[in-house]
Formats: C-alpha cells, sequence, structure tokens
C-alpha cells in the first residue's frame, strides 16, 4: 500500500505552465478518490524561481489545495531552487514518518531525470512507483496513467551534471549535532602517522540514529552513500588527508586482510599499506576499530574486529600482513583499540561466550548465564599479546588512567558515538583512519 505520493510540478512543459493550478486540482482529486480507504501523505514539488514576481509557489497554488479535506492532514508544498534541494527535504519528511513506499506522478519528459535523483538520494530501503501526468492537448484534462514508460538512458552528461547538483547542495548544508571532532592517540608518533577515530558530531545526517557524521551507507539504511560522501568530505578537510585516496575495509566479520597495492580481495576486515599519502580506515559501531603503526619500517594498518573477527584473530592477521609485506618486526608495531562496546554493556548467547572463555577466562562475566558479558578487548590484547606485540605497545584506554581517553564504551555513550548494540537496524557508523604523512 503506498504510504506517500509525489506530485513533480518542478519542470513542468511550457504549454502546462499556465494550467499549473488546473493540473495540481486534478492531480489531487484523483489521488483522493483512489484512496478512500488510505490517505497517504501528499507531497507538491516545485520550483522556487528566483526573482519571481510570485510571493511564493505554494501560495500561488493555494487555490488548487482547497476542498480537499480527506488529504489535508498529510498534504504539502515543498518548493526549492534545485530537485535536488526539494527531494532531499522530502525525503526528511518521509524518514520523520518513517515511510517507505512512494507513488511519484510526474510528466512523463521527467520520469528518467527523476530516477536519477531517487538512485543517489536514497537507498534500497525506500520502494518507489511512477505514474505519468498526461494532458489530452484538446481538452487538458489530466489523466494519470498506470503504464510503465520505459525511458531512455540519461546521457553520461546529464547524469553528471545531477551529481554536481546533489553534491553542491549537500555541501551548502549546515553541519549537525556541533563541529566534527575525532580523538587521536597519543602512542602513534603524529611526526610520521596521520589517524583519528572519528565521534558522531559535525556531519549532515540527520536521522536520529545515525545523526550526525555516519560513515556508512547500506541498502538497509537510510543513509544514501551521497550524504556519507559528504560526511567524509568534511571529515578529510578537518584531517588532512586526501578522500580521493580512503579506503575502507569491506567487512566480512573475519579476518582476510587487503595489501594495498596487489589484487583486491571480495571482502576483508584488515588492510595494510607502506604508501604515502593512502588513508586506510576501518568501521565500528560496537565493533573495534584497530589501528596499527610501524614507525620504524613506516607502514600501517586498520582491522575492524568484532566478535567473530576477534575469535578468528584478525588483528595479529593484520601484524602478520606488515610483518610479510614490509619486513615489520612485530616488536616496534604500536596497535590502538578505538570507541567499541565495553564488557559492562555487551552480551552474546553461551555458547559463543565459551570461545572467550576458552582465550581467558577473564574475558567473560556472568560465565553461567545464558547471555554472558563479554570483554572483545581483552580477548583482541591476548591474542595480540601471545602474537609478540609487546603490551606497552598496545592502547585500550578501559584498562588505563590515561588522560586522552580513546576506547570510550560506544553502547555508554549515545552522545559521542553509534551503537548497533543500543540504536537497533538503522544505527550510525565511525571509522578509524591512519595514514603515513607525505
Amino acid at each position: 500500500m503506498v504510504e506517500a505520493v509525489l506530485i513533480d510540478l518542478f519542470s513542468l512543459p511550457a504549454n502546462l505552465q499556465n494550467n499549473v493550478q488546473g493540473l495540481l486540482h486534478n492531480t489531487l482529486e484523483a489521488i483522493e478518490k483512489c484512496s478512500s480507504m488510505h490517505s497517504p501523505c501528499v507531497y507538491v514539488m516545485c520550483c522556487q524561481r528566483q526573482g519571481s514576481e510570485r510571493k511564493g509557489e505554494e501560495e500561488f497554488l493555494l487555490p488548487a489545495l482547497r476542498g480537499f479535506w480527506s488529504l489535508k492532514r498529510g498534504l504539502e508544498v515543498v518548493c526549492a531552487q534545485t530537485t535536488a534541494a526539494a527531494l532531499y527535504t522530502i525525503k526528511q519528511r518521509l524518514d520523520e514518518k518513517d515511510l517507505s513506499i512512494i507513488k511519484v506522478i510526474l510528466p512523463t519528459l521527467r520520469k528518467d531525470l527523476m530516477k536519477v535523483y531517487i538512485d543517489h538520494l536514497f537507498t534500497a530501503v525506500y520502494q518507489f512507483e511512477f505514474e505519468d501526468l498526461q494532458v489530452v492537448p484538446d481538452s487538458e484534462s489530466l489523466q494519470i496513467s498506470e503504464h510503465q514508460h520505459e525511458g531512455q538512458t540519461l546521457p553520461s552528461q546529464d547524469v553528471a551534471l545531477i551529481q554536481t547538483e546533489i553534491q553542491m547542495y549537500l555541501e551548502s548544508l549546515p553541519s549537525l549535532k556541533g563541529e566534527l571532532t575525532f580523538l587521536r592517540s597519543s602512542l602513534i608518533p603524529d611526526d610520521i602517522f596521520l589517524h583519528g577515530f572519528t565521534t558522531r558530531t559535525g556531519g549532515i545526517s540527520y536521522i536520529p540514529t545515525l545523526s550526525s557524521c555516519n560513515l556508512f551507507s547500506s541498502s538497509k539504511r537510510r543513509d544514501p552513500q551521497v550524504v556519507v560522501k559528504e560526511n567524509l568530505r568534511r571529515l578529510a578537510n578537518a584531517a588532512g588527508f586526501n578522500p580521493e585516496a580512503f579506503h575502507r575495509v569491506k567487512v566480512d566479520h573475519a579476518n582476510a586482510v587487503c595489501i594495498m597495492g596487489k589484487t583486491e580481495p571480495d571482502n576483508y576486515d584488515g588492510i595494510v599499506t607502506n604508501q604515502k599519502g593512502v588513508t586506510l580506515a576501518a568501521p565500528g559501531a560496537d565493533c573495534i576499530p584497530v589501528l596499527f603503526a610501524d614507525p620504524v619500517r613506516r607502514a600501517c594498518g586498520a582491522a575492524h574486529s568484532g566478535w567473530k573477527g576477534t575469535l578468528l584473530g584478525v588483528s595479529m592477521a593484520t601484524v602478520n600482513a606488515m610483518v610479510s609485506e614490509y619486513g615489520c618486526n612485530v616488536k616496534d608495531i604500536l596497535v590502538v583499540l578505538g570507541p567499541s562496546v565495553g564488557p559492562c554493556c555487551y552480551k552474546l548467547p553461551h555458547e559463543s561466550a565459551k570461545e572467550f572463555h576458552r582465550i581467558d577466562p577473564k574475558c567473560v562475566r556472568l560465565f553461567d548465564s545464558a547471555s554472558p558479558y563479554i570483554d572483545i578487548r581483552r580477548a583482541t590484547r591476548i591474542l595480540l599479546e601471545r602474537g609478540g606485540i609487546l603490551p606497552e605497545n598496545i592502547q585500550d584506554d578501559s584498562i588505563t588512567n590515561q588522560k586522552q581517553n580513546i576506547t570510550f564504551c560506544t553502547a555508554c555513550h549515545p552522545d559521542k558515538f553509534y551503537s548497533h548494540f543500543r540504536d537497533g537496524t538503522n544505527f550510525g557508523t565511525q571509522i578509524g583512519f591512519i595514514s603515513i604523512k607525505d
């Protein structure tokens, strides 16, 4: 069942401009007749032209809006100077109401264009269907056609123009929830490496559980890739790295490691390089973003270590890749554990907890319960030390009294960090990042 209707009057053909009120009236009338059992939210999208003599497009359309009482509560006119701005505003309205099934009524010539905007600004969470807004030349009366028009693919230059329009609009948006901030470790020498762990402030993501500097897009979440890209651009500007030379692990919750410059695996949770100016990153939203730095051989790495990856030894797999590829001495490698869910909050089923108990009984609290508390950080430290990493070369602030705290519990700090454990399926993601300075 359609939850929302979008009427696109943004760029009507010239022969329809003078009849826009009639078009809207007839369209709303058709919606009202088809919606006797369910009144969807209706959004009318139109262009707010600069220097227009009208007091406002919305006021101009008011006569056509009168009388539709069944739609009144869910009827809104959205005016903007660009399609990107109007459509993104409507997306925010949809997200506020948690709506996902949208019917778009628009001129046939706008359909292929609109699909490109939708592909960029929405994810697979949303379902769209299209209806043609057609006018019979003799009577100029409205017809809504259920027939799905198969349009031609837009020229690449038109797609590029749309991408630029979207990018410019997103860049113009103010940062939310304060300035962009990230945490640095005192263990990693800043004269050789650029690094940090992000927090959730300073981006443009507006959905509460994703707000505001979400750095991961998924087909199961509502933040599109273009928004994540803009958040990353702002992070890159603040931190001083090149977003075009940015490589994030392709999470598989396992222990594969990608060697920069060699064939890239389909999925991997660790990544290493000795190339200057290349930024590596690992996500975390309870899982540990782990950073590795060897100031002697000037190599670095990043790993995503959830409970599965921890048990599979992803951190030592990343260390071993640095040793085998770049000749690193394991005793020179520095390791920093980033913000992640702590043993204060994290639980696993008893069968999974047994695996951590085998590593060290102190990794598990309330072992005899159905869902014991798990310390994935302690397990990570133990496996690293068994692999030859010096204890003093591992930073895990949850066991020290250092003033600069890096290893916060993500679940305990909703103002600073995202947490899958706390926020559910539509959660945001922070990252740990590192690069070798030029």
